[in-house]
């Protein structure tokens, strides 16, 4: 069956919703974009800043760098977002963070300004509610389901905004678009190039971060690692290797705080490293044109955001399980493969990685993006020989749709008490 025209616009609508640019891990980059849009209703710096945040969010957000300051974790982003923030920019809300600005945030910490707490009450995993106080005045902002969807916004008793019990629905999908792999294949394959070629940005953006995560000492240096010596000595030098250490590089530079723009994906940078660096480093090695590059990246990303559509912005599942699947489609259709080898190499993903929890953002998710990016390169080699995990096996299903919504139920609902097991552990430590 034909795609409509109209249906064809509203995907590329949705990428262009879905794959942004993000500086810094963008949990601590929305709650800096919710301190930012509550001061600019304030009028002022507030006095004080309360904050209650979802579990997930505040799991994402405890132990990851904040881009420019050289610190770690949600108070500094805070205080940032209060003194330099600009909601116009986004999830690039501090873009204008100098030394003078960590300075003074520095200082707005040390005066107890800030207050954090957990939200108990909604059951949204992706949940921020801000209230800035000055003097007899206070603001009140509160994000939800997305990572730039503004649902209530105050001052005083001058409400602007109020979609807390109509809207479940994030803006970042509001293109509200059904999808099945067939038609994520069938659009990347089809669509006119010229509408498609702005994704070529992500591959921009992300090799930057690659170099940079290459070239200075960041997080865990994995990806520097595999280009040692050392990491040549025992991976050797091939597309492999290099499609391990080019993502690693970037992945290592992002979560120690670099501050540089990065393409994410679905509301996560590390999704949008994990979906992009693959493909770009293995069309680079096998010399495929740069229109099957292209329509590659448009696959890998398209198929990341329709599996995140039912996994939801935030889980108890990395990340990197929904990113490398995408990816792993986009070297299956670089290797020339067809639209059932692509879908051989989705059910190999999801026989492997599912289960892999998220224990928040940090340095160490260059560890778990390796072994997604791994499992991808290994899927595609045998999707495209027609080796495949089959419905015997596992929760794997004849339809590969069935199969992915297996994963994303898994991720969603089948992992919520691990979910607060992981959160539990991850605050008490020390205690």
């Amino acid at each position: 069956m034909m795609m409509t025209p109209e249906k064809r616009d509203a995907i590329i609508r949705l990428i262009k919703q879905q794959v942004v640019p993000a500086v810094g891990c963008t949990e601590p980059a929305a709650v800096a974009l919710g301190v930012a849009r509550a001061t600019e209703l304030l009028g002022c710096t507030p006095e004080k800043i309360k904050i209650w945040l979802s579990a997930n969010m505040l799991k994402n957000a405890m132990g990851v760098g904040i881009p420019g300051t050289g610190m770690i974790g949600l108070p500094i982003a805070v205080a940032l977002g209060a003194l330099v923030g600009k909601s116009e920019y986004g999830l690039e809300v501090l873009r204008d963070v100098n030394p003078a600005a960590v300075a003074r945030g520095k200082v707005f910490i040390s005066e107890d300004r800030i207050q954090l707490s957990l939200e108990e009450h909604d059951p949204d995993k992706l949940f921020i509610r801000v209230v800035c106080l000055s003097g007899d005045h206070e603001s009140e902002v509160v994000i939800k389901s997305g990572h730039t969807h503004f649902v209530y916004l105050r001052r005083d008793d001058e409400v602007t905004l109020d979609e807390q019990s109509t809207s479940t629905e994030s803006k970042e999908t509001s293109e509200e678009v059904s999808l099945t792999l067939r038609e994520v294949y069938d659009f990347a394959r089809d669509t006119d190039l010229d509408a498609l070629r702005f994704i070529l940005e992500a591959k921009r953006l992300n090799e930057a971060a690659a170099r940079i995560g290459l070239r200075d000492n960041y997080g865990h240096e994995l990806g520097k690692t595999m280009c040692s010596p050392l990491g040549k000595g025992i991976m050797g030098d091939s597309i492999f290797s290099k499609i391990l250490s080019v993502t690693s590089c970037a992945c290592d530079a992002r979560m120690a705080g670099a501050k540089i723009p990065v393409m994410s994906n679905s509301g996560s940078g590390n999704q949008g490293i994990c979906a992009t660096m693959p493909v770009v480093v293995f069309a680079e090695e096998n010399h495929n044109t740069e229109e099957e590059l292209i329509r590659a990246l448009i696959l890998s990303n398209l198929t990341a955001i329709y599996m995140k559509q039912s996994l939801g912005p935030l889980s108890a599942l990395c990340g990197c399980v929904v990113a490398s699947t995408g990816s792993s489609c986009g070297i299956t259709y670089l290797m020339g493969g067809t639209y059932e080898q692509v879908s051989f190499s989705v059910k190999n993903m999801i026989a492997n990685l599912t289960g892999m929890i998220c224990d928040g953002a940090k340095p160490s998710c260059a560890l778990k993006l390796t072994t997604g990016v791994g499992t991808a390169v290994m899927s595609a080699m045998l999707a495209i020989q027609h080796r495949y995990v089959s419905s015997v096996e596992g929760i794997i299903d004849d339809d590969v749709d069935r199969s992915i919504r297996n994963l994303t139920s898994i991720g969603s609902k089948g992992m919520d008490e691990t979910d607060r097991f992981v959160l539990d552990i991850m605050t008490s430590k020390g205690g």
